[in-house]
């Protein structure tokens, strides 16, 4: 009997790396999906994507190119427009943030789950260890499974599983070696695409979650 199909949002970090597998071990055939935006370390991040597919035996794969982001702008991860910001988490949203990226993955995951009669998607959104991204929130993912769902047929009841979303970063870690979760395959970096630079806001996440996890964490740092 074939396995029902989960559409899951893997980026190439080590959190979608983590849910993707989660999926998995619930007993999902895996339909994994990447996006390429413009993103800085776009290459590092796809090899990363292909690297975890692999790692689940996905057979479906999807890489979307996402152009018009270059257009809209406004965000530290596109562009020279600014500088990756480097001196530490501060509150707010930063300057990392991509307007609303998490709502239009989520819209074409939606459009994907149809494709694949499926009734789950799942993305590696954490919102109590974040960088403040608005569009991890638990009411975001809830209100827009409701729009999704409005859009889509009635029959369809899709959805949005998010596994990660009340987890830190070291319990990440920990769940994601608990699995056997590659983390040296993840990658997280904003700045730099074969050292890591071990002070943009992600790898500091990433790098405290190591520490208070009481592990080193396998990739490669410039510092």
């Amino acid at each position: 009997m074939n396995k029902e199909k989960a559409i899951c949002i893997i980026s190439g970090g080590m959190d979608s790396a983590l849910a993707a597998k989660i999926a998995q071990i619930d007993g999902y055939e895996i339909v994994a999906l990447h996006f390429n935006y413009g993103q800085r370390t776009q290459n590092k991040e796809l090899e990363a994507f292909e690297k975890i597919a692999n790692d689940l035996d996905a057979k479906d794969r999807y890489v979307i190119d996402l152009d018009f982001f270059k257009q809209i702008g406004s965000t530290a991860l596109i562009g020279d427009e600014f500088d990756i910001p480097t001196s530490g988490l501060k509150p707010g949203i930063p300057i990392t943030y991509v307007p609303y990226r998490n709502g239009i993955f989520l819209s074409i995951a939606a459009a994907l789950a149809q494709k694949h009669n499926s009734k789950a998607i799942y993305i590696g959104v954490v919102e109590e260890d974040s960088s403040g991204y608005p569009d991890c929130r638990e009411n975001f993912i809830n209100s827009i499974e409701n729009s999704i769902n409005l859009g889509l047929n009635d029959n369809t009841n899709l959805e949005i599983k998010t596994p990660l979303i009340h987890l830190t970063k070291a319990q990440i870690v920990s769940k994601a070696l608990e699995l056997g979760v590659k983390l040296e395959h993840t990658w997280s970096c904003y700045k730099n695409s074969n050292l890591a630079c071990g002070v943009c806001d992600s790898c500091r996440l990433r790098l405290k979650g190591f520490e208070e996890a009481g592990v080193k964490d396998p990739i490669p740092y410039s510092c």
